[in-house]
């Protein structure tokens, strides 16, 4: 009697699999509990339960149109005007999906970079400090070690240190991302949520916005959105793979991509769609 091995084994995967975090090091430091996300009456986000743990990078993978931006963009509640959130978003013990959270100082301690480099029709120097002195920072000798410190964390202080009140439009794409990420970074956050920040990238400065983001998980915990699987695995330790609206899988990185426990994971990491 012969057997299909790849029959048996696909019988054998599970509809879901979803770990917990248990990595004494790395505690927990943002979880959501029973997330579901309407965009009118349609909902688009299903069973977005995860654990996030601190100065690590989690990849979010999946086919357009699978939830991994809706979800990211609920982290700081981005969606609160466009959507419907229910569920827990808990952020260090508190539930920041409530009303009387101050949504500013949360999106001050969990910043986002966008898909595409928004820097502001400011100097370099005036895209960073800004924010701070939105929030009262008017000492110019703090302002300038902000800046300085954000853009070498961003590795960008080296192209730029002498251009600091040159305007920021005038930066590449690569640059001008990278200076997104200085301007996030400067107010301390724990969290950096990023959404696809590489997809209107070259090579060159994708791999150098890589090197950035894996020196950055030193003092911050990373969650990125991403279609490109060779940068999750480039870079990530934890992957969570959506499809349509669910997250179906979410462990280590190599488990995801070398033995994954779901069949239509195992399907989109092998390119048979998406």
């Amino acid at each position: 009697m012969f057997i299909n091995n790849d029959v048996t084994k696909a019988a054998e995967m599970e509809e879901r699999h979803v770990i917990k975090m248990t990595d004494p090091k790395h505690p927990v430091i943002l979880s959501t509990e029973d997330l579901h996300v309407f965009y009118g009456k349609k909902e688009a986000l299903f069973e977005g339960d995860l654990e996030f743990a601190s100065n690590q990078i989690t990849a979010l993978i999946g086919p357009s149109g699978s939830g991994k931006s809706t979800f990211l963009r609920s982290l700081n509640r981005m969606n609160d005007r466009i959507a419907t959130v229910t569920g827990r978003i808990m952020y260090r013990g508190v539930d920041i999906n409530q009303p009387a959270v101050d949504v500013y100082e949360m999106r001050r301690r969990v910043g986002m970079v966008f898909q595409r480099p928004n820097p502001f029709a400011k100097s370099i120097y005036d895209n960073i400090a800004f924010a701070l002195q939105l929030r009262g920072v008017t000492n110019k000798q703090q302002l300038d070690e902000i800046v300085e410190t954000s853009l070498k964390q961003a590795a960008l202080w080296e192209q730029v240190k002498d251009d600091l009140n040159k305007s920021a439009l005038a930066l590449s794409g690569g640059q001008a991302q990278r200076l997104c990420i200085a301007r996030a970074i400067a107010v301390k956050p724990d969290i950096l949520l990023l959404d696809e920040p590489a997809s209107a990238l070259d090579p060159v400065s994708t791999s150098q916005l890589e090197d950035t983001l894996l020196e950055l998980k030193q003092h911050y915990t990373i969650i990125i959105v991403t279609h490109n699987m060779q940068q999750a695995g480039r870079i990530s330790e934890y992957t969570a793979f959506f499809n349509q609206g669910r997250v179906l899988e979410y462990d280590t990185t190599s488990h995801i991509f070398t033995n994954p426990s779901v069949q239509v994971t195992s399907d989109y990491v092998s390119g048979n769609f998406g």
